[in-house]
């Protein structure tokens, strides 16, 4: 008698078998329900204000002001799968400022080298955090938080205030948009689809899920974890240092608090819990950490349309941020057990 077995192939990473009901309860479906219910709640609140609410001006509001916390976002998401995270993204987005502005200096031909530097200095402060994490043993917190400590001594030492000039033509980056969709949204959409690229079709991405899953494991596999975890951080850097360029493009010049008042480091790693990645690494990706930058964005249109003072936003946000991670761990301990 013939017997036929059907053999299932492994899920990729972020992929899942089952129903509809089973996909709704993922964590990227959730965060992006949770979206369309916050912008219904929205709508309602403000038309009982006697407003409108996700006019054109307003969507086109919240791209702009998303995509410099989308990008650094993208690159905490890689860090954080792979079981690390980055404190010293907001400290080196202002540094990076600082330097692409004075080094264009308002002229067009200096474009290209303030770019160069500046992805330059970010793969090195990225690759000093990952050599710290890896080689000295230190914990990633701490690792990343002195970093962020010594690029603050760097700035408060060279700069008082705004530097450099950033030229029109490189600020087109800031302000400027295609039909409704800012150049900076643009550019946050393709860091985040070379960033879901490398996560779900290249070695490197199945690694770094692996490196995050339990990397005891990954190592004697024959992965080399310590590498994995030092590209993440220098690609993170990198985000930052694009974030850095398309703030100093927005302001027409640098500044040595644009990063830490943007409040990119904490903001960035919210928005990954918020889109479903475990800060333990091994579960997540791009997707969810897309919706979870939208959900605060607009969560941040509907205060200032509403004209919420800043105490109540951070407490909104703040009890946001608790119930998704507690929904998402109940969830997590349900299925485990």
């Amino acid at each position: 008698m013939n017997l036929l077995v059907r053999v299932r192939r492994p899920a990729r990473p972020g992929e899942t078998h089952g129903g509809l009901a089973a996909r709704l309860r993922e964590p990227t479906q959730v965060v992006f329900l949770a979206l369309l219910g916050l912008v219904a709640v929205g709508w309602a609140l403000v038309a009982l204000d006697g407003d409108q609410f996700l006019t054109m001006e307003s969507v086109v509001g919240i791209q702009q002001r998303s995509a410099a916390l989308g990008i650094v976002a993208i690159g905490q998401t890689l860090a954080i799968l792979a079981g690390s995270l980055d404190l010293s993204v907001a400290y080196l987005i202002s540094l990076t400022s600082l330097v692409a502005a004075e080094i264009m200096a308002g002229r067009d031909g200096n474009i290209p080298t303030a770019v160069a530097a500046v992805l330059a200095i970010s793969a090195l402060v990225g690759l000093l955090n990952g050599l710290i994490i890896t080689r000295l043993q230190v914990h990633a917190f701490i690792a990343t938080l002195g970093v962020a400590l010594i690029i603050r001594g760097v700035v408060d030492h060279l700069y008082d205030g705004p530097a450099g000039k950033v030229p029109e033509s490189f600020q087109i980056l800031g302000y400027s948009r295609i039909g409704p969709i800012p150049v900076s949204a643009m550019l946050w959409a393709g860091v985040a689809i070379v960033a879901w690229f490398l996560l779900s079709r290249t070695r490197l991405g199945y690694r770094i899920y692996a490196v995050g899953g339990n990397e005891e494991v990954a190592r004697l596999s024959g992965i080399r974890t310590g590498q994995v975890i030092v590209l993440t951080h220098v690609l993170c850097s990198l985000c930052a240092g694009i974030a850095g360029l398309l703030l100093a493009g927005r302001l027409g010049a640098g500044a040595p608090t644009v990063g830490t008042d943007g409040g990119y480091d904490l903001e960035s790693i919210a928005a990954v819990v918020l889109g479903g990645t475990a800060l333990a690494g091994g579960k997540g990706g791009v997707a969810g950490t897309v919706g979870g930058v939208l959900l605060l964005a607009v969560l941040d249109t509907i205060f200032n349309q509403l004209e919420v003072n800043s105490f109540a936003k951070d407490v909104v946000r703040g009890v946001v941020i608790v119930i998704a991670v507690a929904v998402y761990a109940r969830r997590g301990t349900r299925r485990s057990a």
